[in-house]
Parts: structure tokens; C-alpha cells; sequence
């Protein structure tokens, strides 16, 4: 189940930003909810989280439609 949010996450970011070599995706699980981490580089950061956070905002949809019912949250980490 983790590694399809990872595989999304990662597929999505890839095609977003300048070096997709440097996309990093974890996912950590905490019980009732999965927390996935995106880690690009600092140049390409602004692409995946969009003017006023509206591509952060709609990678968390996505992820939430993949979710199925899960708690699954999207944190982006320097």
C-alpha cells in the first residue's frame, strides 16, 4: 500500500521539476496514517509547491483519491 503513494508522489514530482535524478520520496507509517515525504532540490521546490500552494495542494488530492479511505498526508521537507 506505501509504495503506491510513493510511486504517485514520485511520478508526479518527476515530471514537475528541472533534475527529477534528485526526487525523494519516503513514506513513514504511523499506524492509522501514512505520512509521505517529498524532498527536491531547493531550485525546484517552488515548482512542486505551485503558486500559493495550489500544486502542493492538488498533489494532496491526488493522493487522497489514491488513499482509498487511508489517512495519507504529504509533507515537503528541505
Amino acid at each position: 500500500m506505501e509504495e503506491r503513494y510513493k510511486k504517485l508522489v514520485e511520478y508526479i514530482a518527476r515530471g514537475l521539476v528541472d533534475s527529477p535524478d534528485d526526487v525523494s520520496v519516503c513514506v513513514n507509517d504511523l499506524g492509522d496514517e501514512h505520512v509521505v515525504e517529498l524532498s527536491v532540490l531547493e531550485e525546484d521546490r517552488g515548482k512542486v509547491i505551485g503558486r500559493k500552494g495550489r500544486t502542493a495542494h492538488a498533489i494532496r488530492t491526488l493522493l487522497d483519491a489514491a488513499a482509498d479511505g487511508d489517512r495519507v498526508s504529504l509533507d515537503i521537507v528541505d
